[in-house]
């Protein structure tokens, strides 16, 4: 299994999957056109998706789906409730390409097992999804106010981690946003803070080699390297020092990360 963070971020968020049979899409945040950009960029092509899975309906999840739906043919995979959201935010995608992907369900594409699971986040019915395959997992979990002991158990002992770090408190608190936006950014729906998904981290990180890329981080409420720094810091309060079994990577919001496998 391998995977790429193609862009994650405030302004667009999509990562790419794929074993030796099937590929997959989560999410299609960006333009048809800067999709296209990053899958050149990993030297794949979007022809050869086998699905589109959504997280939920916010226009930096969804902005491409659409046009590329439409244009590559690719099934797209979506609880009931974020259909019904993006009902007139993607314009008409073609029946015979919309399937349902239920709430904590699991599908097979062969060898590869999906799973979807709930976070706390303000959308329709937002989930995320976790993939496994011989013995290898990997979890995407962005996009969510708080990691519950629910979403632990789901994500847990992981190989590989695409971990929202969305923003610094102290910048979120200080910067320009409006109190309401930074109340909903705060709150128990909106993002985790890079100390908080620190916390998280430790809880569910087995003793093994593990990757965690840092994602969805905030343009005006955090950076690289301080995300980085705070993870690293508060993991070290909970005992774990990275760089032993644990690696930190950053991700961008305009640049693909290396295809690396799980």
């Amino acid at each position: 299994m391998r995977f790429s963070v193609l862009a994650s971020g405030s302004t667009g968020n999509a990562v790419y999957v794929e074993n030796d049979e099937h590929s997959f899409l989560v999410d299609v945040g960006l333009s048809g056109k800067k999709m296209e950009q990053l899958f050149a960029n990993i030297d794949r092509d979007m022809k050869n998706l086998s699905g589109i899975l959504v997280t939920h309906e916010h226009s930096d999840h969804i902005k491409g789906l659409g046009v590329i739906a439409r244009k590559y043919n690719i099934p797209v995979f979506a609880n009931a409730k974020t259909w019904t959201a993006m009902d007139g935010l993607v314009g008409t995608i073609p029946t015979d390409l919309c399937f349902d992907f239920d709430m904590e369900t699991v599908k097979t594409f062969g060898g590869l097992d999906i799973q979807s699971f709930a976070v706390s986040h303000d959308a329709a019915d937002p989930m995320f999804y976790t993939f496994n395959e011989d013995g290898r997992k990997l979890v995407v979990i962005t996009d969510t106010g708080y990691v519950s002991d629910r979403m632990k158990g789901y994500i847990a002992a992981a190989d590989a981690y695409v971990f929202e770090s969305n923003h610094d408190v102290s910048m979120l608190q200080m910067g320009k946003y409006p109190w309401n936006i930074k109340r909903r950014i705060l709150s128990d729906v909106g993002h985790v803070s890079n100390e908080d998904a620190a916390v998280a981290m430790a809880d569910v990180v087995a003793e093994k080699p593990t990757q965690i890329y840092l994602a969805h981080l905030s343009k005006d409420n955090n950076m690289k390297d301080l995300a980085r720094m705070s993870v690293e810091q508060t993991l070290q309060s909970c005992g774990i020092i990275a760089g032993e079994y644990l690696h930190l990577h950053d991700t961008d919001a305009v640049e693909p990360t290396k295809l690396v496998t799980v």
